[in-house]
């Protein structure tokens, strides 16, 4: 654990970004899982998400962005300080409630909304799919912002993926769980969300 103080406020999507949300944009749909475009969009790289937020922005309706690591899991938490935003769940009994997971999933995303909230009133932000930040992935968090600021200098090899996807366990849904993803990789268990 370690201390952020955040130098701005921030407003964060109360769902990942779906397939219809995409295809409006980029006016095609790249997702694996297809058939419902209230599902989260995914087979999208770091990369492709970065032209769809400049295509979003480029509409003159304000100006989004990938949320910072610091922001995630801040949105995530809600202010628990718990294993899960939902409490400690050491029995991992509550877990499907909350979160599409390998054990509830069918191995495949589900629309989003459909589980409860965290406190704060957002959907998803443990199973369904991972969720791209904007920083790179460093080991531990030494020498991280300590702004909520997004960790981009030194560049690293892969970016920060949070929140768990419908492929993992349910002890993988913690709010503290990270993982890197390379930037130009496009799976169908990663997703995102936005922030302005």
């Amino acid at each position: 654990q370690h201390q952020v103080t955040f130098a701005n406020g921030f407003w964060i999507g109360k769902y990942e970004v779906t397939q219809a949300q995409w295809a409006a944009v980029m006016g095609s749909n790249p997702s694996t899982f297809t058939g419902n475009l209230s599902r989260p969009v995914e087979t999208v790289s770091w990369n492709t998400v970065k032209t769809f937020i400049s295509e979003v922005n480029a509409l003159g309706q304000g100006t989004v962005r990938l949320p910072s690591e610091a922001e995630w899991e801040y949105a995530c938490r809600a202010g628990s300080v718990t294993r899960f935003y939902w409490g400690d769940d050491l029995g991992l009994t509550e877990v499907g409630t909350y979160a599409w997971y390998s054990s509830n999933s069918s191995s495949t995303t589900h629309p989003v909304g459909q589980k409860t909230a965290n406190s704060s009133g957002l959907f998803d932000m443990a199973g369904n799919v991972w969720e791209l930040c904007e920083d790179w992935y460093q080991g531990d968090y030494t020498g991280a912002p300590t702004d909520g600021s997004a960790w981009v200098s030194p560049a690293g090899i892969t970016r920060v993926v949070r929140g768990n996807g419908w492929n993992n366990g349910a002890v993988d849904c913690r709010s503290a769980r990270r993982d890197g993803y390379f930037p130009t990789s496009a799976g169908s268990n990663v997703g995102f969300r936005l922030v302005r």
